[in-house]
């Protein structure tokens, strides 16, 4: 899974990385040819007195060493851009399929582990992509050139190294398959650190309003002691590998010494071989010592890579049109025919063969009680969701067969919770449409009944707004929301609950302004407040998931018993009339 995450973003990088692999030779070769060369200036150099030789030799070893410290410069230079290259490449396939996600989706994946998924784990496999590409050449190379140089010096003393590589592989390799489970809960103690942070830092007002404060430190030391714990269970394993290969290494070394000594005093080796194989006995160690640091890092970077792959192999429930439409039948007629919606594995649909018509110049109303589905029911017009049964329609046209740039433009949606982006206020009013101008955004903010706030914030349009509109009260952040569909022009709006941080007085006036301001879209309102949908052209009634009443407020109180108690429980019998 890791090997093929990485390499198969490789192709746009082919010609560095072929440079990189023709550096990382020299580099190799290089290394090993810096012994022989040693042994050469000691047997015939040193030994001899011919100063000449060993000048010549020094210099030739100067510029052999150059040459591996440049190639390896280069290297390692190259290995780190292919794969920040690579983790970009993967950052940005991971954001788009998130981005392709439903609420379904988003749902069974989590807000915190997409986030911990789209960078720690994208870091954690470009940590181990720069490994590959700087070590996974070099090291075999590194190993079997040594081998083959140590026993162009002595086959005798080359035995020795049959005795320790079996034992170093079976110590490493026994390591690295114990610490694959515990970066797998490493990463998902990660996506709880990140959960709770989230939620602290997000809910901090009801924290602080129930003085619940303790228990946040409370859960957040229990999720930060679990993070804890198991990186030091890893990192004791870690810890044990290097001393593994250290001990082997010396006891190898200390071999070599002996037997070394015993053939040079019998004359079957000479001293400049005898310091020649050290050198590649220590470019073995440090070849399985690289390997080592890569095998350190890959339980942990193939965690993360299933992870990833976890997010990219997972097909959005709504996916757009094999052939999209790009044009409407008609104008915006917004028709839900025997629509349904049922959550997998769920026992009880949320919804079951709802009808609602709303035409252009009217306001449809849907009400019910909590539960009801009515934001399902909004959320199956612009594909939040996909309905499970029956069809929805938008200018004749079914919402699955629509091009979603369409599909966008034609519907506008203000959801329950309206979020609003970091930046200025006239950035979050021309998402919908970029090239509105500062006359149409203060005319939005007018109808919306928000210029006032907006022209006493300081820079007016180009106030800053924080993430969500953490800085803006509740019932500004719903105008804000309101304007910035009105500058879309869409032909059918969506309000979901949208007035319900508004005071009666200003939602009534925001109301009317919208009723001239929408008078050629189809308009559905979903609505706690009885005030507020029973100016309605026409009005349905959910319940659980249903609709058991279609008509006018005085239709409904005389003739349906679930709307009569919905509003009753609101104004009186005079009120209602």
């Amino acid at each position: 899974m890791l090997l093929r995450l990485v390499t198969g973003r490789l192709r746009p990088y082919r010609r560095t990385l072929l440079l990189l692999v023709l550096l990382q030779l020299a580099q190799t070769a290089a290394s090993l040819t810096l012994p022989r060369l040693n042994a050469d200036v000691i047997d015939n150099g040193v030994l001899r007195g011919d100063t000449a030789h060993v000048l010549s030799g020094g210099a030739l070893m100067a510029g052999v060493t150059l040459v591996q410290a440049t190639a390896a410069a280069v290297a390692v230079r190259l290995g780190a851009r292919i794969a920040m290259g690579i983790a970009r490449d993967v950052r940005a396939d991971v954001f788009r399929r998130v981005q392709a996600f439903s609420a379904r989706e988003i749902s069974r994946f989590g807000t915190a582990s997409l986030i911990t998924r789209a960078t720690n784990d994208v870091q954690q496999v470009q940590t181990f992509a720069v490994l590959i590409l700087t070590m996974l050449v070099a090291a075999p190379l590194l190993c079997v050139g040594g081998v083959v140089m140590a026993l162009g010096q002595d086959v005798p003393l080359a035995l020795i190294l049959l005795l320790f590589v079996p034992v170093m592989a079976g110590a490493v390799g026994t390591v690295v398959l114990r610490m694959r489970p515990l970066f797998r809960g490493m990463q998902e103690r990660v996506d709880r650190v990140n959960r709770v942070v989230r939620e602290q830092i997000t809910g901090v007002r009801v924290v602080r309003a129930f003085v619940r404060d303790r228990h946040e430190r409370t859960r957040f030391a229990a999720a930060n002691d679990e993070l804890r714990d198991v990186g030091l269970r890893a990192g004791r394993l870690q810890s044990v590998m290097f001393p593994i290969v250290l001990v082997v290494w010396e006891l190898a070394t200390v071999g070599v010494l002996w037997a070394g000594a015993h053939r040079i005093d019998d004359g079957a080796l000479r001293a400049g071989a005898l310091v020649a194989f050290l050198g590649y006995l220590l470019q073995i160690m440090m070849s399985v010592m690289m390997a080592l640091f890569l095998l350190m890092h890959m339980p942990r970077a193939e965690v993360c890579a299933e992870r990833i792959q976890e997010v990219l192999g997972t097909r959005p429930s709504v996916a757009p049109p094999a052939a999209p439409v790009h044009a409407l039948r008609g104008p915006g007629l917004l028709e839900v025919r025997g629509a349904g919606f049922h959550y997998p594995g769920a026992e009880e649909p949320v919804l079951r063969s709802v009808d609602l018509t709303a035409r252009p110049g009217r306001t449809t109303a849907v009400i019910g009680s909590t539960g009801s589905g009515k934001s399902t029911l909004l959320a199956l017009v612009p594909r939040l969701l996909d309905a499970t049964e029956g069809s929805v329609r938008v200018g004749g046209v079914d919402v699955r067969a629509m091009d979603p740039a369409l599909l966008a433009r034609t519907v506008g949606i203000v959801p329950q919770r309206p979020y609003l982006f970091s930046g200025t206020v006239a950035d979050n009013l021309r998402y919908g449409r970029p090239g509105a101008s500062d006359e149409e955004l203060w005319h939005a903010l007018g109808v919306a009944r928000a210029d006032g706030f907006v022209r006493a914030l300081d820079g007016g349009l180009d106030a800053p707004v924080a993430q969500g509109g953490t800085n803006l009260s509740g019932g500004q952040r719903q105008r804000l929301a309101i304007a910035r569909v009105l500058v879309a022009r869409p032909q059918v709006y969506l309000f979901d609950d949208s007035f319900s941080a508004l005071d009666n007085r200003t939602e009534a006036q925001l109301r009317h302004a919208l009723a001239e301001e929408t008078a050629d879209a189809a308009v559905v309102i979903v609505a706690q407040r009885v005030a507020t949908v029973r100016g309605a052209d026409r009005i349905v009634v959910l319940d659980r998931g249903t609709a058991v009443g279609s008509g006018t407020h005085e239709e409904l109180m005389r003739d349906n018993a679930v709307y009569r108690e919905i509003v009753l429980s609101q104004l009186t019998e005079e009120e209602a009339a």
